[in-house]
């Protein structure tokens, strides 16, 4: 995670470039892990951070704190954001890197949201507070037979079960932008600062027009994060056409093979909920048509991300 340069140096220079927000604050940072956002918060002028981590990172975070001088100003506490107590009653900032891959995918949204509604002061600041789920479409002919149309005839045998449970699986991945066929369109902004928990459950309608003559094999989802409370508008994007980052993008492979001329649309919805059983998985349900000249096709498939 570290060394996913967008990742971090983004949160850095939010903070760095907006000490403003920074100086004489008490800060809450939501699954520290090694207390790098607790440290850029502290450097930048924070009253006092507190650091909060369930894994066993956070022994690793308090010796980190300790050998850079910061024991003073950030305090590690290892637990559940549900479960500890902090020394105060309200903070003024809460910060986390709670995001996963699809954006929702083994997140820690709703640990932020508990954290929020609980310790942050009326007017305080959750950073980054927008998130952005985008989609487009990409022709895909090359991965989808080797990874995908590979099972319908294995060294002669029939293994098309195990296709089936190949589609149903999103495959996180870089995409190359000169596979986009189609504009990219938003599906759901996010805003942290004013949800609630149930509002990670949305159905979204999306058409995608063709930006040239081409087959689309899979759509392909990425998120897009702002830190909209800094003197200038900062954040980063997962897009194909951005710096690569460890959150890749999310691909949902199609039955069919679209063969879909320019200026035509693959038009549909997107619903996405958090798995009933267990809530850090995603279920998805993806509805879409085309009525072109080559390609007539309506279906629903469902992912399951585990």
């Amino acid at each position: 995670m570290l060394k996913d340069v967008v990742r971090t140096k983004s949160y850095q220079n939010v903070i760095y470039q907006n000490k403003f927000l920074f100086k004489d604050k008490v800060v809450l940072d939501v699954g520290a892990g090694t207390g790098i956002l607790s440290l850029f918060c502290a450097k930048a002028g924070a009253a006092h951070v507190y650091a909060v981590e369930c894994s066993q990172m956070a022994n690793m975070a308090k010796q980190i704190v300790e050998a850079n001088g910061f024991c003073n100003v950030i305090t590690v506490l290892k637990g559940k954001i549900e479960e500890i107590e902090l020394p105060v009653t309200k903070v003024d900032i809460i910060i986390s890197e709670w995001m996963g891959y699809f954006l929702l995918f083994e997140n820690m949204l709703n640990t932020v949201l508990y954290a929020r509604d609980k310790w942050l002061v009326d007017d305080g600041i959750v950073l980054p507070d927008k998130a952005s789920l985008y989609l487009t479409a990409i022709e895909d002919a090359e991965y989808k037979d080797d990874k995908i149309e590979f099972w319908n005839n294995v060294y002669g045998f029939d293994m098309s079960c195990i296709k089936k449970q190949a589609m149903m699986e999103p495959l996180v991945d870089t995409v190359d932008q000169n596979q986009i066929v189609t504009n990219c369109q938003l599906l759901k902004t996010m805003d942290i600062s004013k949800m609630g928990p149930g509002d990670a459950s949305f159905t979204a309608p999306f058409k995608l027009v063709a930006q040239r003559n081409d087959y689309i094999h899979a759509l392909v989802a990425y998120f897009d994060v702002t830190f909209t409370k800094c003197h200038k508008l900062m954040g980063f994007s997962t897009g194909p056409k951005s710096r690569a980052t460890h959150w890749k993008q999310t691909v949902l492979y199609l039955e069919d093979v679209l063969t879909i001329c320019e200026g035509e649309a693959v038009s549909g919805s997107l619903t996405v909920a958090p798995n009933k059983k267990n809530p850090r998985d995603v279920d998805i349900m993806l509805k879409y048509s085309l009525q072109g000249r080559h390609s007539a096709i309506s279906r629903i498939q469902y992912y399951k991300m585990r």
